[in-house]
């Protein structure tokens, strides 16, 4: 592992930070005739060769990782008590009863909810919809939420992306005549509910289905599948509503492997033809034109989060669920305003915790901030943000009315639950996993709870864990490059979680030009190998003009892409480090 022997200064950052560690992810030799069989069996080029080759896949892997077919999908009956929830489903619907479906505000509980209600909407049946405000309700289900939905006549609740920790919640349904199916993604707590069905991959008892971690809007879409085949309905249908499963299994970050990876495949196809006028408008707001990954994950989902963290989770599904293009263009564009908004407000308190930062000039391992009437639903973004850019754990709390609520981010190697749980002295609530916490605690508690974790992250960060590892998949040389090579890549898309774009490293490069863009934002180099040039764009990483000459050697590592203006490609890299170059990473 390289390990810089000198230190730098970030932007606005009173901290010292190391460089970042380079570690190649594959130490071994990949098995030279290996590659030249795969660049024979699909017609391709070393680049592409050599990464397939570093994936150790079977052939069966192989096929299914370049050519998914539908077929590749797992039975929806070895999940737990699907054969239950579709029995119980059915039954509602032969005897009209009023079904609700309980979904969650966020990107994955909207489109779950979008699933379902399409499903049944398009076999002509009229089901209800109740999504909690997250401001006013929080997450999940709720007493008064389960009153309103019995008032309305409700007979059955079906649950999409939340549930399985609502042990009390489906308590008190039962006990007022309510069956209720959970169909849910997250981890179960010490017992699950006693409801008709839990459909969960994460319950403990969970040993059949080969598959655990698709999203909540996953479980619905083989809900669909399972509802299809017992009804003597085509696949067709529910393939249908694999665009919503695809957008939200990339909204909430699932790795794309196994289903999630076909998923996503076959949804994308159908998100770039989409017939859904509602998805269409989001992507003309959003000014999309290459339908990928990252169109979604940064053009489509923040939207529909949009929608939910300024309390407006209501018109991100009747924006999914309405058929009239008229509707949907003037829902799109409140979409549109609700995002700006939270855009703004973000960018608010992120500039508050900057100078707060600046001001209070603290080496402690974790940040924690806390201001006034931050704005719940947005915290959580910041708190993302500031943890990004520092690597250290952060929680931030915005206080209203003597009640500080907020959230935490952490950082590879630090549990941040595990922290909370060992620090409670001061705090009222909280709950999450060990990258992401949510928390309450009085105001006159701030400052004792920030000693206390501070302490604590102190003494169990280290300075390594401190230090970002960037994964290089491979070195590359000016005789692996070309246009057409790197078309390629395209080849092993989708990239996600667990299936990133790769990391290339080329070493040795001249600087021949070098300056920065949007007022020192952003960084733009143009590099020489002897006679080969590429071009390199650095977002974010501006300061770096100040220490880099015109005519020094550089190592770089990021991703290979083509770069398209008027009319002309050329081979440009989306730099995510770089340093003088010193020798060989291990």
């Amino acid at each position: 592992m390289f390990k810089p022997k000198y230190l730098i200064f970030r932007l606005t950052f009173y901290r010292v930070v190391k460089l970042n560690n380079w570690k190649l992810k594959q130490n071994k030799e990949i098995d030279e005739k290996r590659i030249i069989e795969i660049q024979k069996k699909y017609g391709v080029q070393r680049l592409v060769a050599k990464f397939l080759a570093s994936k150790d896949f079977d052939e069966e892997e192989e096929r299914i990782f370049l050519n998914p077919t539908r077929d590749d999908f797992h039975d929806p009956f070895l999940m737990p008590d699907m054969d239950k929830a579709v029995k119980r489903i059915i039954e509602a619907i032969n005897n009209n009863e009023k079904i609700t479906i309980f979904g969650d505000y966020d990107a994955d509980g909207i489109t779950s909810t979008t699933i379902l209600k399409r499903f049944f909407k398009d076999r002509g049946i009229d089901v209800g919809t109740y999504i909690p405000n997250r401001l006013n309700e929080g997450y999940g289900m709720n007493v008064d939420a389960i009153k309103k939905i019995v008032e309305d006549g409700t007979k059955l609740i079906i649950t999409v992306d939340t549930g399985i920790t609502a042990v009390e919640e489906v308590k008190y349904a039962k006990e007022l005549g309510i069956d209720v199916v959970v169909t849910d993604h997250h981890e179960q707590a010490e017992e699950i509910p006693d409801a008709v069905a839990v459909v969960d991959l994460k319950r403990n008892d969970s040993k059949k289905y080969p598959f655990r971690d698709l999203c909540g809007a996953g479980v619905a879409f083989k809900l669909c599948l399972a509802l299809c085949d017992k009804m003597n309905i085509k696949e067709d249908e529910a393939l249908k509503y694999i665009v919503f499963a695809a957008i939200g299994t990339i909204a909430d970050v699932m790795p794309l492997i196994d289903e999630n990876r076909i998923i996503v495949k076959f949804g994308l196809l159908l998100l770039i033809r989409s017939k859904y006028v509602g998805i269409n408008e989001l992507i003309r707001l959003a000014g999309l034109k290459n339908i990928n990954t990252e169109a979604v994950a940064f053009g489509i989902a923040p939207r529909l989060n949009a929608c939910g963290r300024m309390g407006k989770q209501e018109d991100a599904l009747e924006l999914f669920t309405t058929d009239d293009p008229i509707k949907a263009r003037e829902i799109a564009a409140k979409v549109e305003s609700y995002n700006r908004e939270r855009q703004a407000i973000e960018a608010d308190i992120y500039d508050e915790v900057e100078k707060n930062i600046e001001k209070e000039k603290n080496d402690a391992k974790c940040i924690v901030q806390y201001g006034d009437k931050w704005h719940h639903g947005v915290i959580g973004i910041v708190s993302s943000k500031i943890t990004e850019k520092y690597n250290r754990p952060s929680i931030l709390l915005g206080i209203e009315d003597g009640v500080a609520k907020g959230s935490g981010r952490s950082i590879e190697g630090f549990d941040l639950h595990e922290a909370l749980m060992k620090n409670n002295e001061y705090i009222d609530k909280f709950g999450g996993h060990s990258m992401a916490i949510g928390l309450s605690l009085t105001e006159d508690n701030l400052e004792s709870f920030k000693k206390q974790i501070e302490q604590y992250a102190n003494k169990v960060i280290t300075d390594e864990m401190l230090i970002k590892n960037i994964l290089i998949d491979e070195e590359v040389e000016k005789n692996d490059l070309s246009i057409s090579s790197i078309k390629e890549i395209s080849m092993l898309e989708p990239f996600g979680e667990e299936n990133e774009k790769p990391v290339f490293l080329y070493k040795n490069l001249k600087i021949v030009s070098i300056r920065s863009l949007s007022e020192g934002k952003h960084l733009k180099l143009l590099l020489q190998d002897g006679d080969f040039n590429i071009d390199v764009i650095g977002f974010g990483l501006g300061y770096l003009t100040s220490q880099y000459s015109l005519g020094e050697k550089v190592d770089i590592v990021g991703n290979l892409d083509i770069n398209s203006f008027n009319g002309r490609e050329t081979i440009q890299m989306i730099l995510k480090d770089m340093r003088k170059s010193i020798g060989n990473i291990k």
